[in-house]
């Protein structure tokens, strides 16, 4: 599983590796081969290492007291070391923004959910932080999280799970093609969320909202 850069732009999106739960290799597989760039994350490196993957640059605090093999990383050739300190910030915040000094118009992150229950929220309310300078999504084995634009369309098989999260409220949500269809609602944590809804045949699903935040979560289980 050492192989990527299929294509060398960025008009794919970059792959930034996280420190949380591992995902199977298969999915870890698809996206490093379609990523122009890999971004590791301060304590992954050395999971990374272990397995044999390759990855463009490694970022981070360095406070994980990951101890890297300095000759493995020196046989994947040019690694960039990103030293980033800041301590009001995450890893996936800095990362998120040198990829978005570099350029790059969207990321996907893997192991960026399971282990610890803050590290999950965190990164996934940390989307919407960027959402208007890179497009981004987090995936697992079991889902991917994306920040949800105001007019959203796009086409479902029946039966797919969608769950719409707010992230502190959303307001003004209205569907179409959802089993439990929205008109005119208002979603607000803790007291209400859209968790485990159902594309109701085949076709586009579309939603509105007028204000605030949405998280979509295309549920695979």
């Amino acid at each position: 599983m050492s192989s990527h850069h299929i294509v060398r732009d960025n008009q794919e999106p970059a792959l930034i590796i996280a420190n949380g739960a591992d995902c199977s290799d298969a999915l870890l597989q698809q996206l490093m081969e379609w990523s122009p760039y890999v971004l590791a994350l301060d304590g992954a490196v050395h999971r990374l290492l272990e397995r044999n993957i390759r990855f463009d640059a490694w970022l981070g605090d360095f406070d994980s007291g990951a101890n890297a093999d300095e000759l493995a990383i020196a046989k994947m050739g040019d690694v960039q070391r990103i030293w980033a300190e800041d301590q009001d910030k995450t890893d996936l915040q800095k990362g998120i923004e040198f990829l978005i000094t570099k350029g790059h118009k969207a990321a996907n992150i893997i192991w960026g959910t399971g282990k610890r229950a803050d590290h999950t929220i965190n990164n996934m309310a940390t989307l919407w932080r960027y959402h208007d300078q890179i497009t981004l999504s987090i995936l697992d084995d079991h889902s991917r999280v994306y920040p949800l634009a105001k007019q959203f369309k796009k086409w479902y098989p029946a039966g797919t799970q969608i769950s719409l999260i707010p992230v502190g409220f959303a307001s003004g949500i209205a569907s179409k093609n959802l089993v439990f269809p929205l008109l005119d609602r208002t979603l607000e944590l803790p007291h209400s969320t859209g968790s485990s809804n159902e594309v109701k045949v085949d076709g586009f699903v579309e939603i509105s909202y007028s204000d605030g935040h949405l998280l979509l979560m295309e549920c695979f289980d």
